[in-house]
């Protein structure tokens, strides 16, 4: 039994799962065209892509150290109350819950409708939001009765989605036009910009951070978590570069600067796929989006679930299932305001504004690590090579993704970084009073 808390059953292999699950999305069928378009040669724009992925790899050893160091549950929010900066720490979980995670859940969802739809007509309107809800529910289900079969379904579902991948690469590699790739812009073409292309990529290389809000539920996290992490990079960086290769060297570079759909469209150069090219991507994005849907309802109501056990959220987030061992009323109320939202419409443009906020409490996450290390239970079992200048990297691309975030709407994201502090802080003023700083971010650790 659980004894109220969350108890390490997860192994190397769903750590790995839910990083690469989580990463890999459906902005990859698109940002093809959009790195291309910024970087505007066929060389520059696979450069950035790797580039992309060079830059997460200060952060994601960053977090393997912040991990190792403190177990637990929650991610951000334990990293920051453990540097001392709690009313920080509560506004990150108090900005993901209201609108972040639910939100984020309930678009992926109606995504996989909208492929769906492609196929079967009739889910479209109040059908095709029915069905959104029912496949939230249907995954939910596995993840609310075991943290094990959940990592297991995680661990097939991410397996599947890399499949469709591969068969347009190595097809790819054996169709591409080498002539693709001496590509030349003309006079009046934009001018090429590596920048530009790198933080076109950028976008696509968050999320291996995922596993860290379990870190709690790891068998041996100090060997797995960054195993888990620093393979996640490369295994990503290794797909979007290869994919990057085959997508320009199956179509005509002046057609993909101008794609919106670009791996769609380079599938069509592919014989043998090109009379089902829309079929085939359309598949290919259901099993895509699914898996990183799946791996969100699985690892998103744990920084709740560790806010309420440390008294800086409602206390019965903290209630973990007396059979399943999983944080049952955590997981219901988030899929239950995901199924709400479902029924809402432009979620995607409010998730954007409340994004930055997220994203500027991240770069304070890497932050910590200066904070932490001059703690007396300061013990991690990974430690990052050459530890200041890897933080300063790691918050310098992190501070590049803000940055792009805050140009794209600026008053938009202010307007909505003051509507979480103005309705955060007087809540978490409330709780600190109430409940006190408990200090027991270590109850959620079961051997």
């Amino acid at each position: 039994m659980s004894n109220g808390t969350l108890t390490r059953k997860l192994g190397f292999w769903s750590a790995l799962a839910i990083a690469v699950g989580t990463t890999i999305g459906s902005g990859i069928f698109v940002s093809s065209g959009d790195v291309a378009r910024a970087a505007g040669t066929p060389s520059i724009s696979i450069l950035a892509w790797i580039i992309g992925g060079v830059i997460a790899i200060p952060q994601v050893m960053v977090l393997a150290e912040l991990s190792t160091a403190y177990p637990q549950n929650g991610s951000g929010y334990v990293y920051l109350n453990k540097a001392g900066w709690r009313p920080l720490a509560f506004l990150y979980g108090w900005a993901t819950f209201w609108a972040l995670d639910p939100p984020s859940i309930s678009i992926m969802a109606l995504a996989i409708v909208s492929y769906l739809a492609t196929f079967f007509p009739f889910f479209s309107g109040v059908a095709g939001k029915l069905l959104g809800i029912a496949i939230i529910l249907l995954i939910t289900s596995i993840h609310y009765r075991s943290v094990k079969e959940g990592g297991l379904f995680q661990v097939i579902i991410t397996a599947i989605k890399i499949i469709p991948f591969l068969i347009v690469i190595v097809l790819g590699i054996m169709y591409m036009n080498p002539e693709n790739f001496a590509y030349t812009p003309g006079p009046g073409a934009q001018k090429s910009s590596l920048i530009g292309g790198v933080s076109a990529t950028t976008w696509a290389y968050t999320g291996m951070a995922a596993i860290c809000f379990m870190a709690g539920e790891f068998k041996n996290p100090g060997k797995i978590l960054p195993r888990a992490l620093i393979s996640s990079v490369f295994i990503v960086l290794a797909l979007y570069t290869l994919l990057a290769i085959c997508v320009i060297g199956l179509m005509p570079f002046e057609e993909l600067i101008n794609s919106n759909a670009a791996v769609s469209e380079a599938v069509k150069y592919i014989p043998g796929l090109s009379d089902i090219a829309s079929s085939f991507v359309a598949i290919t994005a259901i099993i895509v989006i699914l898996g990183s849907l799946s791996s969100c309802i699985m690892f998103q109501p744990r920084l709740e679930y560790a806010m309420a056990k440390d008294g800086l959220f409602f206390q019965r987030f903290a209630k973990v299932h007396p059979k399943y061992e999983t944080p049952s009323f955590s997981i219901i109320v988030q899929v239950t305001y995901a199924c709400i939202l479902v029924c809402f419409s432009n979620l995607t443009v409010l998730l954007g504004y409340f994004t930055l906020i997220q994203l500027v409490i991240n770069i304070m996450d890497f932050a910590a690590v200066y904070k932490c290390r001059k703690r007396d239970d300061y013990n991690p079992i990974y430690r990052m090579p050459m530890w200041r200048l890897t933080t300063v990297l790691a918050i310098l691309g992190a501070s590049w993704l803000a940055w792009g975030t805050f140009t794209w709407a600026p008053i938009q994201g202010v307007i909505a970084a003051l509507i979480v502090i103005a309705t955060g802080l007087p809540v978490y003023y409330y709780w600190e009073r109430k409940y006190g700083s408990k200090k027991n971010n270590d109850s959620d650790i079961v051997a």
